[in-house]
C-alpha cells in the first residue's frame, strides 16, 4: 500500500514540474506585465491594418 502511495506522490512531483516548465522556462521573471500585453496587442492590430 505503501508503495502506491510513493508512485501516486513521484507522479504528481513529475506533473507539477511539467506545469512548471511549460509555464515559466521560456521567460526571465515569469509571465509579463498587463502593460507589456496590451501595448504588444496594439501594435500587432496597428500592423495589421496599415498594411
Amino acid at each position: 500500500m505503501g508503495l502506491i502511495f510513493l508512485e501516486a506522490l513521484a507522479a504528481l512531483v513529475v506533473l507539477l514540474l511539467i506545469v512548471w516548465w511549460t509555464m515559466f522556462s521560456g521567460r526571465k521573471g515569469g509571465e509579463l506585465d498587463a502593460d507589456v500585453k496590451g501595448k504588444s496587442d496594439t501594435e500587432s492590430d496597428e500592423t495589421k491594418r496599415n498594411t
